[in-house]
């Protein structure tokens, strides 16, 4: 039934699905190796510390802090820490947080952009929620293309894009999503040179697994902002909590635009009792990263595919035959190992090792066929 007071153009767009989302899926356990979740749950100590602080610390009849104020000020301390340029330290005034980095991202979009009134560049392949958020805000994509070798930026494209298109946002991931490539140093001094009329926005959701960051140079750059979240190798995807690092003015235009009390109480909570528990938590990803590793090398003596280094928690890769790799796809989906087939390749997320060795003999078992 058509609703004349729905927008016309909402019919040129498409949803974000999951897995959750598709039918025909075998009733066995399942193998979720497409949303780059840490395959780990927190600990089973850790999980009752939590419970306890909520029965006996939070008052369910209250809202949330809105402020933030704590816990902004324990994610400096962490940033702070891993920075190792030197360099002016991150202040709470510099933080803004959301219901994962979703709400920021389209923050982000209401505070420079309008139909009509600016446009976003994207480097295609990437991450899609740019786009998806800004068309729904009736806000144009530029995109341009990738190196399809390296997956790094074609930079000339981008200036020709900034010189004869209304640019006020870029977008990049360090390390991109799906391909898995971090910025390059061509591309870090790129981003180095825009003005300070464009922002430029960081995505480091990745950065506790790549261990690359910008994060030290922000104040030589108020124009950069940096999007990190809790829902990668800090296991809060449940909770949906990301963070936004930036220039102070930057910041609180965003707070000007977010929902008052965005982030639950369970969720500020989760977010702050995990950063008191980095160390162990965050001693688990060398050992994930070796997985990783492991998981490149047996795929690379797949001669059916062609496979991409990844300083992410996740490989991309593509069948030789482009047209196979979404069979691909299908057929790890129906036997249970959930790949996410986006941007004519493969993401497959690192899971636990009984998950990746399940994918990857049925990959093996593909590749016989063919």
């Amino acid at each position: 039934m058509p609703f004349s007071f729905l927008r016309p153009e909402l019919d040129q767009l498409q949803a974000y699905t999951t897995h959750a989302d598709s039918d025909h899926l075998p009733s066995e356990p399942l193998d979720i190796l497409d949303t780059n979740e840490f395959p780990a749950d927190l600990p089973p100590d850790l999980k009752q510390k939590f419970v306890d602080h909520l029965w006996n610390f939070i008052p369910a009849n209250r809202y949330p802090d809105g402020s933030h104020v704590r816990l902004k000020t324990a994610i400096t301390h962490y940033v702070n820490s891993q920075i190792t340029t030197p360099g002016q330290p991150i202040t709470p005034d510099q933080v803004s947080l959301g219901c994962g980095s979703d709400e920021l991202i389209r923050s982000i979009l209401l505070a420079t952009c309008g139909p009509g009134q600016g446009k976003i560049l994207v480097a295609e392949p990437t991450f899609s929620m740019y786009g998806i958020l800004a068309r729904g805000l009736g806000i144009e994509v530029i995109s341009i293309g990738r190196n399809p070798d390296h997956f790094d930026m074609d930079l000339a494209a981008a200036d020709q894009a900034l010189d004869n298109q209304a640019i006020q946002v870029i977008f990049v991931v360090h390390p991109n999503s799906p391909t898995g490539n971090a910025l390059t140093g061509a591309e870090q001094a790129w981003l180095r040179t825009i003005p300070n009329s464009v922002l430029v926005v960081i995505d480091e959701a990745y950065f506790e697994f790549s261990g690359l960051t910008l994060a030290g140079e922000l104040a030589d750059h108020p124009n950069w902002l940096i999007l990190r979240t809790f829902s990668k190798a800090w296991r809060l995807a449940a909770f949906r909590v990301g963070y936004g690092l930036g220039h102070p003015e930057v910041i609180l235009a965003l707070e000007k635009l977010r929902l008052p009390y965005n982030l639950t109480a369970p969720s500020l909570a989760a977010a702050q009792l995990v950063l008191s528990e980095q160390e162990s938590l965050l001693g688990a990803v060398p050992g994930l990263l070796a997985q990783r590793d492991q998981m490149f090398q047996a795929l690379q003596a797949i001669p059916q595919l062609r496979v991409c280094p990844s300083d992410g928690n996740f490989i991309y890769f593509q069948a030789q035959e482009q047209r196979t790799t979404q069979q691909l796809a299908q057929t790890l989906r129906q036997a249970g190992s959930l790949v996410r087939f986006t941007c004519d390749g493969i993401r497959l997320t690192i899971g636990t090792a009984a998950e990746n060795e399940r994918v990857l003999r049925r990959i093996q078992a593909w590749a016989k066929t063919r």
